[in-house]
């Protein structure tokens, strides 16, 4: 274990901070622009599918929901700059766990990570160099830390990736679906979308992708491999964010896959970069000056470090809950694509396509009356496209009519659903069973929904 708590140098971690910071300011921006500004997901007045546990976190109102995003992107900022570090790291972490459980039909893998990420760095000393904090109090600087500082960072990337290809072990994915339909639909790209309308295109990335996620965090590992790695890493992420939009995951996998290298990269490039560029070395020269005489940091020098103890107790359990985490599906009957059990934080990235439709319904049991229930009247496009195909969410919603009936007078009502789902292009069929009073079933985590309609074997149409 005393490779974990060997001195490295402290350059790739300040690098990362940098980028963290970069990287939550840009999400934080996009979902108060798009979600809340524009689209309206966080409006009090509205339906939110909470996460199962906290439906206590709800939105706040205006103008205070949107002055908590400009206090978060202030946060951000702060990260990237190492100003009041731990403060603004707390801030971030809360605020954006926060921002993640307001509404569950716009749950992304990398908005999961980074609230990993995000708490993950309150206890990293990667304000000790190149920070605000530092020019306030020279005193603190560090040029080196304990290598468990930094490795946890690039581990998280690595189970991301490995478990991200285990999930890919699937004959519709390996059969090019769902990316021959995903890749279809970018055909009227100019100048290369004839290259997404072949079928071998789809076959290539469905294949690459496998082989790639399944060793891209052991080619990284060694030196002689590493260089080609980060080139299909490059290639990987920046196609899928030439078709997909899928916000900043490729940005944020790139630099964790950077992490990787030698602690002392980012200090090598910009040993190199100084080369080129002559006001690098006045900036360098400035910093030096400001903060040298004052500095008790010496190289070799370590910042206060936690008890040995408590860091291998506390990554003990980080590594063995990611580890164990997305392998629960295995508990659940049925396949995990088409009944969402064990899907979500299992790094099932991009795996299928499905589309649903159907409608609630409200019995009246004292009276025999049935209201016939669209969701569209209740929720937005995007709770609606969930819906359908997560069974969570259709729980919860019926959960929802139920209560909004008693509060209009029906204290009793049932609720049923008539739902068909399709899986990767394939005909639909039934998803829920509609003899089943859905106000009565209570969600569980660790048992199979009785409710939930299996799928057939089918041929695709």
């Amino acid at each position: 274990m005393n490779f974990l708590f060997k001195p490295v140098d402290i350059a790739s971690l300040v690098f990362f901070r940098v980028v963290f910071g970069i990287l939550g300011f840009a999400d934080v921006t996009g979902v108060w622009t798009y979600y809340h500004l524009y689209r309206g997901y966080f409006n009090p007045e509205k339906f939110q599918f909470n996460y199962i546990g906290f439906e206590w976190v709800q939105p706040f109102p205006e103008p205070l929901m949107s002055l908590f995003f400009i206090v978060l992107m202030i946060a951000a900022a702060f990260i990237v700059l190492g100003k009041w570090y731990r403060v603004s790291a707390m801030v971030f972490a809360a605020g954006f766990t926060y921002t993640f459980l307001l509404e569950k039909a716009i749950y992304l893998n990398h908005g999961y990570l980074f609230c990993w990420l995000s708490w993950i760095m309150i206890f990293l000393p990667a304000n000790r160099q190149w920070s605000w904090d530092v020019l306030k109090n020279p005193g603190i600087q560090s040029d080196r830390i304990e290598r468990w500082s930094l490795w946890i960072l690039p581990f998280l990337m690595g189970l991301v990736y490995f478990y991200g290809g285990i999930a890919k072990l699937n004959a519709d994915w390996l059969d090019g679906n769902p990316l021959k339909i995903w890749l279809k639909a970018s055909g009227d790209m100019p100048l290369i979308g004839w290259i997404w309308e072949q079928e071998a295109t789809a076959y290539f990335m469905a294949w690459g992708g496998v082989l790639l996620d399944l060793s891209v965090a052991f080619l990284l590992i060694f030196r002689k491999t590493r260089t080609w790695a980060l080139g299909f890493v490059l290639f990987f992420h920046l196609t899928n964010t030439l078709i997909f939009q899928i916000g900043i995951f490729p940005w944020l996998s790139i630099c964790l896959s950077l992490l990787f290298y030698p602690p002392d990269f980012p200090r090598r490039v910009f040993s190199f970069l100084k080369q080129k560029i002559k006001r690098l070395e006045r900036v360098e020269s400035w910093w030096d000056h400001r903060i040298g005489s004052e500095s008790s940091g010496r190289e070799g020098d370590l910042p206060p470090a936690y008890p040995r103890p408590l860091v291998l107790g506390l990554l003990s359990v980080l590594v063995a809950f990611h580890l164990l985490l997305p392998l629960r599906h295995w508990y659940f009957k049925g396949d995990v694509a088409w009944t969402e059990e064990g899907h979500r934080y299992s790094w099932r990235m991009m795996l299928r396509t499905k589309r649903g439709y159907g409608y609630f319904e409200i019995k009246n049991p004292k009276t025999g009356e049935v209201t016939k229930i669209n969701p569209d009247e209740y929720l937005t496009d995007r709770q609606v496209d969930k819906l359908f195909t997560h069974p969570d969410m259709i729980l919860q919603f019926a959960h929802y009519l139920h209560d909004l009936w008693g509060r209009r007078g029906v204290p009793n009502a049932e609720v049923y659903a008539t739902i068909r789902v399709s899986l990767n292009g394939r005909r639909t069929q039934p998803f829920v069973d509609p003899e089943v009073d859905l106000a009565k079933q209570n969600w569980s985590f660790f048992k199979e929904s009785s409710w939930v309609m299996h799928a057939e074997a089918e041929t695709k149409d």
